[in-house]
Parts: C-alpha cells; structure tokens; sequence
C-alpha cells in the first residue's frame, strides 16, 4: 500500500499524536533532502513527514532542494502528498486564519529552483494544466469543513521568489491579475511531484493580508508565525481528518502522468540516467 506524505511548512515542524516508527535520511540522486523523514502511523495508516524548511527552520525557501524532497517521498512509496503552507491573501474574504485549497499556480520565480527531475540526458514534457489533484483537494476540504474551520476550496496561488515580501506595487499588481493567494514554496513541488507521478494537494493557511489592505499596511515575520502557530492546531486536527478518507488505492490520472511524456528515445538515454531514475521510470522502460 502506498503511503501519505505531509510536508509541513513554517510553524509545522512535527506532528503529535501519531505512532512514530523510525527517521530515515536518504540519498538521492539530487542530494539531501530537507531533513530525515519521520516514518509513522496516523489513524491506522503509514505517513511519511517532512518539514521542508528544517526542523528548525534553517532553510530559505529558494533554498529548499524541492527536487531531493520529493524523489525521497517516491523513494518511500509515497502516493499521495498533502502540502501545509503559509501563505498571504490577496482577497478580502480570504481572511487571516482561513485555510484555502488552491488548484492552480503561477511562477513568478527566478528559475533558480530546480523543477524538473529530467534536466540531462532525458527530455519528459508532462502536462501540466492541473497541477493539483483534484480528487485529494476535495477530500481536504471535507475534512476541513468536518473539524469546523473556515476554508475556501480553489483559487490561483502565486508562487514568488522571496526571501522578502512583495512590495506594495507587487501586491496590487497580483490582485488586479486575479491571483488569490500568496506564497514561496508549493509551486516547485506541485511540479515535481506531478513528474513522480504522485498525487499532490495544498492545505494553504492564510497568516496575513500580503501588504495591499489597510489593515497590514507592513507584513512581519513575526506576524506571519504568530497567525500561522495559531492555525497549526487546526491544520494538524484536518491531517487526521483527512487520512481515513484517502482511498488504499489509487485510481486517478496523477499515477500515469508519464505515460507518453518522455521525448528521448529509450536507446538514446544513458545509462547513468536510467539507473538514476529508475524509481521514476520502471514503468516505461
């Protein structure tokens, strides 16, 4: 049976409550991943945890190895990935301490990050007009709206660069195209994780309103993690929610998003990169 994958964000760093087996820390073809990863038991099934920043924080956004994060999440026969995130609103009813399950993302990052698993060697062409499965987000948010907190299901995230937050003419800039939340991180592991075929949903918690309304005319740090820490509770009572309603066995499309995306001809793919992304690719060649 595959497993679930929680990645947890700022303010979530480790779960209670749950039966722990072991910490693993893995090699990957693409490095080291964030932190070990906490193998455990939550409502009778097998998680896999992952702080993405650290356990203690130490790693900026653009920092994050996103590529060695999730190769190490398929690596552990993951299969489904629920992203806890902070995130800031551009939406006057998206209101701080909200939570939002977006189903699309724009990039306004500096290409820095690492996207792809297939940058030499092996030119793949996944699809990418839904990045996020659809059939995981529902299930959020019906375990969200059972535990009796505000949330809003879709909604475009906006993916910035960061480590600072926007200025105020970023901010208008991305209301006035539509965006509807705001943050730095899920966007790279929605993209990689349609590549590993697995399936990938985002539990947004809304700590502030960005910097366009009256309100919080200056975002802080220190006012991001204060409103976050008082989601964390709520985002941890939806993930145990959430774990009985995701089926033992898969059967949506993130599972087959390969199939017909790899370009290079089997024979002309070296070897190297075969056995580097075997986990990847048994299935196809």
């Amino acid at each position: 049976m595959e497993r679930i994958g929680i990645i947890g964000g700022s303010g979530l760093y480790k779960l209670e409550g749950i039966k722990k087996k072991k910490e693993i820390s893995l090699k990957t073809p693409f490095g080291k991943p964030s932190a070990p990863y906490v193998i455990a038991e939550l409502e009778g099934r097998e998680i896999v945890f992952l702080p993405r920043h650290d356990k203690n924080h130490t790693i900026l956004p653009s920092g994050i190895n996103y590529r060695a994060n999730i190769f190490g999440m398929k690596k552990l026969n993951v299969g489904w990935i629920i992203s806890v995130s902070a995130c800031g609103s551009l939406r006057e009813e998206l209101k701080p301490l909200d939570f939002v399950i977006p189903l699309q993302f724009v990039d306004r990052t500096n290409q820095a990050r690492k996207y792809t698993f297939f940058d030499k060697g092996i030119v793949v062409h996944i699809g990418f007009a839904h990045p996020i499965c659809e059939g995981l987000a529902r299930k959020l948010e019906k375990a969200a709206k059972r535990v009796k907190v505000n949330v809003h299901f879709g909604g475009t995230y906006l993916n910035m660069e960061g480590p600072q937050f926007s200025t105020l003419a970023e901010s208008n800039l991305y209301r006035s195209w539509g965006m509807d939340i705001i943050g730095m991180t899920n966007l790279p592991e929605a993209r990689l994780a349609k590549e590993a075929e697995i399936c990938y949903a985002t539990l947004a918690a809304v700590t502030d309103y960005d910097c366009w309304h009256p309100s919080t005319a200056t975002v802080t740090a220190q006012m991001v993690i204060a409103n976050l820490l008082k989601n964390v509770d709520n985002a941890k009572k939806i993930i145990k929610e959430v774990i009985p309603l995701i089926e033992e066995e898969r059967n949506c499309k993130c599972k087959e998003t390969l199939k017909n995306s790899i370009v290079t001809p089997k024979k002309f793919i070296p070897k190297r990169k075969k056995e580097e992304l075997k986990i990847l690719l048994k299935k196809y060649l």
